[in-house]
Order: C-alpha cells, then structure tokens, then sequence
C-alpha cells in the first residue's frame, strides 16, 4: 500500500468537502440579507445579526480547513521522502488526536449545545433569544453533517496508516 497516496488522497478528500462550510456560510448570510431586506416582523428582523454571524463563522471555518489541508499536501512529501516510518507515526497520532477530538466535540458536545438550544426555544419567547437558538441550532447540524464524513474519512485513513505498521511488522 502506498501510504503517501493514501495520505494525498485523505487530504484531497478534505479540500473537497471543506468549501461546505464556506457553502453553507454564503447562504447563511444570503439568508442574513434577505431578512433584513424582506423581514416584515419583529421575528424575521431578529434572524438578521444570528444568521450573518453564523454565516461568517462557517466561512471562517471552512477557509481555515481549506488552507490548512491545502498547505499539508506538499508537506507529506517531503516528510514521507525524509523518514517514512516517522511520517508514518505522526500521521497516526495525528489521526487518533483528531478522532478524539471528534468523540469529544462533535459527538458530545455539539449535541449537548443542540439540546440547550432546544430548551431555550422552548422557555424563552423573545423573538432575538428563539432566532438566535434555531440559527445556532441549524449551524451545528451543518457542522454535524460535514463533520461526519470528516470523522468517516480520518476514520478510515487512520486504519490505512495501521495496516501499513502492522504490513511492515510481518
């Protein structure tokens, strides 16, 4: 197995689902113009500053992952071609970091926050606290989804770097 393509098409894989965020950040803030144009009620004016936030913080991600994933193509080259079991083992630590931190704060404290969110929308009935709860709400299943076929896919490279330790042991 040739982990450096491996490696190389992890990190493609990446850049191709990271401009999601910058995806959905756009039509957050689209959404964000249009109740400030077209928002007649107290309600609809209050989605305004929510949506145009979260917009800008989903773009911000995205940009962020993008250009990370972008600059570590080169990288594993050269890494790979100086000292491949070394390339090896710290993509593997990497990964299972990654993975951690994924069970952590993906899968347990997004959904908590998701819960809350809920709570609040059913407790409170300012229309500025119940907007910014359901936009709140709606970004985090964003994240949820694109989240989770990140974590399927450094999932699965994680166990592409442990057969080639286990390859090289026999």
């Amino acid at each position: 197995m040739d982990i450096l393509k491996e490696a190389t098409d992890w990190a493609r894989a990446e850049l191709f689902s990271t401009p999601f965020f910058i995806l959905f950040g756009v039509v957050f803030m689209f959404a964000s113009l249009g109740f400030w144009q077209l928002g007649k009620t107290d309600m609809a004016k209050a989605y305004i500053i929510p949506t145009l936030v979260a917009g800008a913080l989903l773009t911000i991600i995205g940009l962020g992952l993008f250009f990370t994933n972008k600059s570590r193509i080169p990288q594993f080259e050269t890494a790979y071609n100086t000292d491949a079991s070394a390339f090896v083992a710290s993509e593997i630590e990497r990964a299972e970091s990654t993975l951690k931190e994924y069970k952590t704060i993906v899968f347990t404290v997004i959904p908590l926050i998701i819960i809350a969110c809920a709570l609040v929308i059913l407790f409170v009935n300012t229309p500025i606290w119940r907007a910014s709860m359901i936009t709140t709400v709606a970004m985090l299943v964003v994240i949820l989804l694109i989240d989770g076929t990140a974590h399927a896919r450094i999932d699965t490279y994680h166990k592409q770097l442990l057969s080639v330790v286990n390859e090289s042991k026999n």
